[in-house]
């Protein structure tokens, strides 16, 4: 597999981190439907259909991404990320505000969580770490593991049902378990992810624990996996208060599985 090379604005230590986390899965077994007999009925039917029988159960995933962020207004971006499901992300991306571009990226790996972004990729706009910024990411982690459906199966992830249309899976990031629900319509689409992540939607400071998750809509497939293309994303998905906390919007242009 040819390694994809890490964006040219990260530092060392997130380069480091995305050629980690784009190691490819060793001696992956290929996809067998009866893998899924145990699931939960929700969670049963997304991964039948999000995995393609036969296929590799790679969960490493690199990302190519493009749609708007709330930066101020809504501002268009184009990113990349390297995800491993549990283990780490890095997400590199470049906005522009106006005339001028905001480049930078986020990231987190063994419990260690970074933001930082420069505008014309000197002055400072948005930087911190920390053990609010880290627990943040985690939660993060914890809602993406969807775009990996192979993580599915990691004998890690506890399930249960919440009913005909709703499982939890249960999967450990860092030091704490986070309980991410996903919402499954009845012919497999994914329709929403939601778990409690701890945050500072207001930007004041104060963090918490608040929901958060992204409304799922058209699909793609790449290398035998399907996974939601066009995804909103934000604070109190479901609540009134949506409309103020939904902070992107995107989509994937490409995915490649290793």
């Amino acid at each position: 597999m040819t390694v994809v090379v890490a964006p040219p604005h990260l530092t060392d230590a997130a380069r480091a981190d995305w050629d980690v986390l784009q190691t490819p899965t060793p001696d992956a077994p290929r996809f067998d439907p009866e893998q899924a007999g145990p699931l939960p009925e929700p969670a049963r039917r997304w991964v039948l259909h999000a995995i393609a029988p036969g296929t590799p159960l790679l969960r490493a995933v690199v990302l190519d991404l493009h749609g708007t962020i709330r930066l101020g207004g809504w501002r268009p971006f184009r990113a990349a990320q390297a995800l491993l499901p549990m283990a780490g992300y890095v997400w590199a991306a470049a906005a522009r505000l106006g005339p001028v571009t905001v480049r930078g990226f986020d990231r987190y790996r063994d419990g260690t969580g970074e933001m930082r972004w420069r505008l014309l990729d000197v002055l400072p706009v948005m930087s911190g770490g920390g053990p609010d910024i880290a627990r943040s990411a985690a939660g993060r982690l914890a809602c993406e593991f969807v775009l990996a459906p192979a993580a599915a199966l990691d004998p890690r992830v506890q399930w249960k049902t919440l009913g005909e249309h709703q499982a939890v899976a249960r999967l450990p990031v860092g030091e704490e378990d986070y309980e991410v629900t996903l919402t499954v319509a009845p012919d497999g689409r994914l329709a929403a992810v939601t778990v409690p992540r701890w945050g500072d939607p207001a930007g004041d400071g104060r963090f918490g624990v608040h929901p958060f998750g992204v409304e799922c809509g058209r699909e793609t497939t790449f290398d035998g996996f399907t996974i939601p293309a066009d995804v909103r994303g934000g604070w109190w998905p479901g609540e009134d208060r949506w409309a103020g906390g939904e902070f992107i919007r995107f989509t994937v242009d490409h995915a490649r599985y290793r």
